[in-house]
């Protein structure tokens, strides 16, 4: 492992973060809590997502889990304790839940999921959220909230943007559960592995982007993707004819373009 963590990432209880080959793993460590979202849980991924955004030794990053189970949304205890909450406290907890779905969308670098098993309600939308993911056909997706008087409402922007307005009402609004095949075809994932495949799988992707993909490049085209789908489409043109010509005279556009030129490998 290459990076050095800081006391508040060492004392983190629930994930873990670490470094390997210039990715960054952030893992989710309550297995015998099926890695359910509470507060502390979301706090901690918050720290974790801030320091590997400005981590140089990562350039890509992992979100995964330890267990068989991704993430099964909140916690049973948290549940029971928003009983009590007035909705000045459901609005700040609610508000800290988006912050991380935010924090994630925008983070800087490509953030890829790594899903080994159930991904349901707040977990399906750490999965969703991500740039790319990867899951095991057995896994299972669903944002159950409906059936329990809840609304998925933070994971509702993101979806929109992802899988747009049918799929979402799809899911949604039925609270089902579907498999990784069903939740492939709708774009909801990206990628299926066998469970014997699947971190290889996505160690090889990452490692692709490192090797292969200007970090800045990356950067700015998922920044751009972030931005487009809130301009029509003249504000949206003049946008993206911008940001190209920006990216003409960056330093990481002259010197891939001259490698290209001079038929080198480029190393990133």
């Amino acid at each position: 492992m290459e990076n050095l963590l800081t006391p508040e990432l060492e004392a983190l209880r629930y994930i873990r973060y670490a470094v390997e080959d210039r990715i960054g793993y952030i893992t989710l460590n309550r297995p015998d809590k099926r890695n359910a979202l509470n507060a502390d849980v979301v706090t901690e991924l918050k720290q974790a997502f801030e320091f590997a955004e400005n981590d140089e030794a990562a350039k890509v990053i992992v979100l995964r889990a330890a267990g068989d189970v991704f993430c099964a949304g909140a916690d049973l205890a948290y549940i029971q304790d928003l009983q009590g909450f007035g909705y000045t406290d459901n609005l700040e907890d609610s508000t800290h839940l988006m912050q991380l779905f935010h924090q994630i969308y925008t983070l800087k670098k490509v953030v890829i999921g790594q899903v080994q098993g159930h991904a349901l309600a707040g977990g399906c939308g750490l999965a969703a959220i991500c740039d790319l993911t990867f899951a095991v056909p057995e896994a299972k997706f669903g944002y159950t909230e409906v059936k329990i008087g809840f609304l998925p409402a933070i994971v509702s922007v993101f979806l929109l943007r992802k899988i747009g307005e049918a799929r979402t009402k799809q899911l949604l609004l039925s609270g089902d559960v579907v498999p990784a095949q069903a939740a492939l075809d709708m774009g909801l994932i990206t990628f299926l592995a066998s469970k014997e495949e699947l971190a290889q799988n996505v160690r090889t992707y990452a490692q692709r982007l490192c090797r292969e993909n200007s970090a800045q490049s990356m950067e700015v085209t998922k920044e751009m993707l972030a931005h487009l789908p809130e301009l029509g489409l003249e504000e949206g043109l003049r946008y993206a004819a911008q940001r190209n010509a920006e990216a003409r005279g960056s330093e990481d556009c002259r010197k891939g373009i001259a490698a290209f030129l001079n038929k080198e490998k480029i190393g990133w």
